[in-house]
């Protein structure tokens, strides 16, 4: 019996920011961004888009595919929690109507929690072939105003259902992993914006890649030339080249720019115009790569790494499966990367930073323009509603 992923879904926000206007608003060369980290665009999330409506555009066609009672679990990891208590994904499973006889937990470490909770999706489908779970990694990227971070923001949630005999991806078993307890990026409870040493951030990531490249290796016995496609942990789609040349360096590999390319290029596109979404980049960097790479990638081997500051990562891989094309949503995504209102620098800043969430009662203005929204918060309890 095998597990993976059956079928994935991704969504992101109704506003994109330009990091041409962004650029201009700053006085700085675009190149900066468009070369230097490669990003063009950035998903915007109004106040009343959270990571639950977020993650409801996101599962919502996976469930028009399936009967949602058979769901037996949802596995919701974020590092932009809505509360301190209680799941996430309690509120996306009231919002969905999704069946009593359900587990749901939330998952947190920082960039990495997605892989933790697929990794367990999977180990529990193998050891109950019932199972039907639904993973969801979902976060809003948010950096101070002014801070070294912010031209990296974006937004975005991944669904993915994982299940026995998966139509697009089987999960293979054995990972390698690496933790280190660093100061890289963090955010204390008491603040509302992500804190990052930028450079120290993209050296832990590099020495995370290399320690978790050898533990796989000694675990699975597969080398650099078993795998074809490699999707990397994404807070800028530069990381990608960075990323790969670190681990071709490692595998002591000399390839050619066409093979890098081919290996690597199709996972960076999305990332490239929504930005940073935290949990969520490394599978909608798998997302752009079924969508849009030109050749057939049945039975090809993808590498994962995923890294989340602070720090933990995990090497593993999974195998595509025949017909895989026939259950990928790109027009979906599209649809809604190219939908998106753009914002000027001002409006960016209205919705980013006007909106202080501090008190027990608020009732949003209605930017969202989704099914599902925030509508408001009364009493301390957030109320989602559906258009």
């Amino acid at each position: 019996m095998t597990a993976g992923i059956d079928l994935i879904h991704f969504a992101t926000s109704d506003y994109e920011l330009g990091l041409d206007t962004f650029a201009k608003e700053k006085n700085l060369d675009v190149n900066k961004f468009f070369d230097g980290i490669g990003q063009e665009k950035m998903s915007i999330a109004p106040p009343d888009e959270d990571i639950v409506t977020l993650a409801a555009k996101a599962v919502s066609p996976i469930l028009n595919k399936i009967d949602k009672q058979t769901i037996t679990a949802v596995l919701f990891a974020t590092e932009s929690s809505v509360d301190q208590s209680k799941s996430a994904g309690a509120f996306l499973h009231g919002l969905l109507g999704l069946p009593n006889k359900c587990r749901v937990v939330e998952f947190k470490q920082a960039c990495y929690a997605g892989t933790a909770a697929l990794q367990m999706a999977i180990s529990l489908v193998h050891s109950n072939p019932k199972e039907n779970i639904l993973v969801i990694a979902a976060d809003i990227a948010r950096y101070e105003q002014g801070s070294s971070g912010e031209a990296t923001q974006g937004c975005g949630a991944v669904a993915m259902l994982i299940k026995q005999n998966p139509r697009i991806m089987i999960i293979e078993q054995g990972s390698g992993y690496y933790t280190e307890d660093v100061a890289d990026f963090w955010r204390p409870n008491y603040l509302n914006t992500a804190l990052v040493d930028g450079k120290y951030s993209t050296k832990t990531y590099l020495n995370s890649l290399k320690y978790a490249w050898d533990n796989f290796v000694e675990e699975t016995g597969k080398q650099f030339d078993d795998i074809n496609n490699f999707c990397y942990h994404i807070p800028f789609s530069r990381m990608t080249e960075k990323a790969h040349k670190t681990l071709i360096k490692k595998a002591n590999k000399i390839i050619s720019v066409k093979t890098f390319n081919q290996q690597t290029l199709p996972g960076q596109i999305y990332n490239r115009v929504v930005g940073n979404s935290y949990c969520a980049a490394l599978f909608i960097s798998f997302c752009s790569f079924l969508d849009n790479d030109k050749h057939n990638l049945e039975k090809n081997r993808f590498g994962f790494f995923s890294y989340g500051s602070g720090c933990v990562a995990e090497f593993f891989t999974g195998v595509i499966q025949t017909g895989y094309q026939d259950f990928i949503m790109k027009d979906s995504h599209l649809q809604q990367i190219n939908n998106r209102q753009a914002l000027s620098y001002d409006e960016y800043v209205d919705l980013y930073y006007k909106q202080k969430i501090d008190g027990a009662n608020i009732v949003f203005a209605k930017n969202n323009k989704g099914k599902y929204r925030l509508e408001k918060i009364e009493n301390n309890i957030r109320k989602y509603e559906i258009n």
